[in-house]
């Protein structure tokens, strides 16, 4: 497996990722891809990112990992992550990919994990080049989500204060709202070790407000006749197993859906070897190399 640099435009911002070839993938030869969207104020450094590309492209795809707008070494804001803009910035990766020598154009796949799963359905929807999507932990509808990992009326009270203030905020000062990253995403602390140690802490509050209003279950159906994979764990200590189910409810086939007992929210970071076996034989079917 080769692996190099690369950067592409999104938007006017130059954002830079890591491309993954094949063993001696020879000048010329077209390789069907993925892309790999990290997670929630993650980087493309994240073992999420890294673990699916070494494994896929020993399977014989080529792989893109990427730092969205405003995470690790890609321009933009930092720590301000807008869902609308990360559909964004899949679709310009996809178009970086659909220009590269070693690349077949009409065969390039997204993949994503938690934040990233719902990017990755939300971009599959819209972006009909997007030739499969493979969803971890992903999510469909934003505030369902957020009342699920809020639960009690203290805390969802906590939260949506949040988001008032964050608004309160902007409207005085014209700069956004700060607030720390387990007061969006609770995980817990036993989990916390997964989350790569370069991802922001701090995230703007109008991160919260983009993720709250965004919606994959409206566009998930707009995905078929493309496969789409849908992964969750069964307990999910993060994102609520529900949420994948209920992208399942709203899609059209061919779509899959797997519930895994023995796991949890870092699903494609784990190399658990039942959601290893489940990849391959999902792409062997709708995606092969």
């Amino acid at each position: 497996m080769s692996e190099q640099a690369v950067t592409f435009m999104s938007d006017g911002l130059k954002l830079q990722g890591i491309l993954h070839l094949p063993e001696g993938a020879a000048p010329g030869r077209k390789y069907p891809a993925f892309m790999v969207l990290h997670g929630f104020g993650s980087n493309k450094h994240s073992h999420g990112c890294e673990a699916p590309c070494k494994m896929f492209a020993q399977w014989g795809y080529a792989m893109l990992r990427f730092d969205m707008r405003g995470c690790g070494d890609s321009e933009g804001e930092k720590a301000n992550l807008i869902c609308l803009e990360q559909v964004r910035d899949t679709s310009n990766a996809l178009t970086f990919l659909q220009g590269h020598p070693n690349i077949n154009p009409d065969r390039i796949g997204s993949m994503g994990s938690s934040f990233g799963g719902a990017v990755t359905v939300y971009a599959a929807g819209v972006d009909k080049r997007v030739a499969a999507a493979i969803s971890a932990g992903g999510w469909g509808h934003g505030e369902k989500k957020f009342r699920s990992q809020h639960t009690t009326p203290e805390a969802w009270r906590k939260f949506t204060d949040m988001l008032a203030a964050g608004k309160k905020h902007r409207a005085e000062t014209g700069k956004s709202l700060m607030v720390p990253r387990y007061d969006i995403v609770p995980i817990p602390p036993h989990l916390r070790n997964n989350v790569n140690s370069t991802s922001h802490q701090m995230m703007t509050a109008e991160t919260a407000q983009s993720m709250f209003d965004f919606q994959a279950n409206d566009v998930v159906a707009d995905i078929a006749p493309r496969p789409l994979l849908l992964l969750h764990p069964a307990v999910d200590s993060v994102t609520p197993t529900q949420q994948s189910i209920d992208l399942f409810g709203h899609s059209k086939q061919p779509t899959e859906l797997h519930l895994i007992s023995d796991a949890d929210h870092f699903l494609m970071g784990e190399s658990n070897p039942r959601v290893v076996h489940i990849l391959k034989d999902w792409l062997d079917k709708y995606f092969p190399a």
